[in-house]
């Protein structure tokens, strides 16, 4: 490294052209980055892979939510528990009161002490402890639906407007503040946008494909008869349709993950080989595969 040297790291990953069981391929540069734990030297890396077959596996579509961070519509949920275990939690907590007591008690405008910094980079490394646990969840958990479906259809969200602070104005303060920065938390934590470009790589490494649906009223909507009725959502868990000719009650999150999948459904280009194999039995029609269509 330039003005330091030799640098001795250990080895997580093989690279293309050094380790014995990396790809072909070669490096293309290199940067050391400083994290709350440590040093780490990231690679660029140049590799030589082969176009992917078309993904033949089924559709699915996801719900992104904060009760169960995943909902797919085959009925199934991936979650996850706390990021820190209930001894770094309650760690956490009582340095980030030692930090605000040791604020207090600085002068304004002062350098920090040597105490504050030292509480500052405890913080850091435990919260970079839940960041790193996070990411190793969410990358197993996009393998794994990446291997499994071929097409995956998820909602094309704003997270930033959905995490935009309820304070208002003096004029005008807003309703519910403590609630809505819970609730902006909790997305904050979820990390949806990075949920859905670790899928939409993944997909395409394998020959999926990633479609976003538009948002509106999919939550609203029961899957079953496609009508919008006053009522049916009756808790944040459950949906009751309150269709008399439908009646269909399940997981609210299951529902909308079908209502995403229908709509990705049809939104879908038919000339992606193994698109025949989204249109799952119980909404056979004219659509379940290009076949058909052709037939018609």
């Amino acid at each position: 490294m330039p003005m330091v040297g030799l640098v001795r790291f250990r080895w997580t990953k093989d690279l293309p052209g050094v380790t014995r069981s990396g790809p072909t391929g070669r490096i293309t540069g290199a940067r050391l980055v400083k994290e709350a734990n440590g040093w780490h030297i990231v690679f660029r890396t140049e590799s030589v892979v082969d176009e992917p077959a078309p993904h033949m596996g089924p559709g699915v579509g996801i719900d992104l939510g904060v009760s169960k961070p995943l909902a797919l519509s085959d009925g199934t949920f991936r979650e996850h528990g706390d990021w820190l275990k209930p001894k770094e939690a309650d760690r956490l907590r009582r340095l980030e009161r030692t930090r605000e007591r040791q604020k207090r008690h600085s002068k304004r405008g002062a350098c920090a002490s040597n105490r504050l910094n030292r509480t500052n980079r405890r913080i850091a490394a435990l919260r970079a402890r839940a960041t790193r646990r996070a990411v190793n969840w969410q990358h197993e958990t996009t393998t794994g639906i990446a291997d499994r479906f071929g097409l995956v259809g998820v909602e094309a969200l704003s997270i930033t407007n959905m995490v935009t602070s309820a304070k208002g104005t003096v004029e005008e303060p807003g309703k519910n503040v403590r609630q809505k920065a819970g609730l902006n938390r909790s997305i904050s934590g979820e990390a949806w946008g990075r949920t859905v470009t670790m899928l939409e790589y993944k997909l395409a490494d394998r020959g999926g494909r990633l479609i976003k649906v538009p948002a509106p009223n999919t939550s609203l909507r029961c899957h079953a008869c496609g009508l919008i009725t006053k009522g049916s959502r009756e808790t944040q868990s459950k949906f009751v349709c309150q269709n008399p000719r439908c009646c269909w009650s399940g997981n609210a999150d299951t529902n909308g993950a079908c209502n995403i999948e229908i709509a990705a459904k049809h939104q879908a280009p038919q000339d992606i080989a193994g698109a025949r194999t989204w249109s799952l039995s119980r909404w056979a029609g004219d659509e379940t595969s290009t076949t058909q269509r052709a037939a018609h």
